[in-house]
């Protein structure tokens, strides 16, 4: 294990791809109604979808605390690790990069932190690769280089019912979320340079599906693509999307996921939530 790889539980790996690459996931914290829980083991999306489903329910989220990154760090050398690769979501919608870089500080250059610009499969087909890189024994900086490499090949887009738990959150600005709700329009949302913002507004949940395609298409290029498709408590919603991805893309498209979004991201996005990450080979 010459070098090792590090991602955060935003990553929403496929459940058919868990052990197949040597990944260390550090769980972000999911609050609800005062009680915590690590996203993924103790908290899981169902449990935030019917927090979000009620009114009066509070639901907020936190970043891992640079202890734990330090102590998996410190776990991965021990076990015979020469370096560690530690990939995470964007720097500019949680502070999870922050800690992972505070804990590297503190273990030294064998650590190196990525920051992928997105969170979901963006972030995930980043360590995949880096995890495969690694694997295939090339060495720290090459499996750093692949990592944000991969990231940069990423486009994010999604669609939500509403805006209101992105304004919330604090993930997307007043002034967006008022644009983006005005006169019952539906949002099509994406990331750019690590922050979300509005790509398009229609006027209904069928058309913004079929908008929402149109984009992944539009941003696949002409080379082979993989895609994600992930939702909330919209597992419908998503198999229509990947359909319609798929035939639209032909032979182009090599690998497709359907993941539901976990308890961290789910927050932030609610119920009901279909996004598309396409990742250019």
């Amino acid at each position: 294990m010459p070098v090792a790889v590090v991602t955060d539980s935003t990553a929403y790996l496929p459940a058919e791809l868990a052990g197949t690459y040597d990944l260390t996931v550090v769980p972000l914290t999911v609050v609800i109604n005062g009680v915590d829980g690590l996203e993924g083991l103790e908290i899981q999306p169902s449990d935030v979808a019917r927090a979000l489903a009620g009114r009066r329910a509070q639901v907020s989220t936190s970043r891992p605390a640079p202890s734990q990154f330090a102590a998996a760090y410190k776990s991965l050398l021990e076990a015979g690790a020469d370096g560690i690769v530690s990939i995470h979501l964007s720097a500019k919608l949680s502070g999870t990069h922050e800690a992972a870089e505070l804990a590297a500080a503190e273990i030294g250059p064998q650590v190196l932190v990525v920051d992928s610009g997105t969170t979901g499969m963006g972030l995930g087909f980043a360590a995949l690769a880096a995890a495969r890189a690694a694997r295939e024994g090339h060495d720290l900086h090459a499996v750093r280089d692949e990592a944000a490499t991969r990231a940069s090949r990423v486009s994010t887009l999604f669609y939500v019912d509403t805006l209101e738990f992105l304004r919330r959150g604090g993930r997307i600005g007043a002034a967006q979320a008022l644009l983006g709700t005005a006169l019952s329009v539906k949002p099509i949302l994406h990331v750019v340079d690590g922050t979300i913002v509005v790509r398009d507004k229609v006027r209904t949940a069928g058309r913004a599906l079929a908008k929402l395609v149109d984009f992944a298409v539009e941003a696949s290029g002409d080379g082979e693509v993989d895609i994600a498709v992930h939702h909330l408590a919209a597992q419908d919603r998503a198999a229509a999307l990947a359909d319609a991805v798929a035939m639209r893309l032909g032979e182009r498209l090599r690998d497709s996921y359907i993941t539901e979004l976990g308890a961290v991201v789910g927050a932030h996005v609610g119920p009901g939530v279909a996004g598309l990450v396409v990742h250019r080979r």
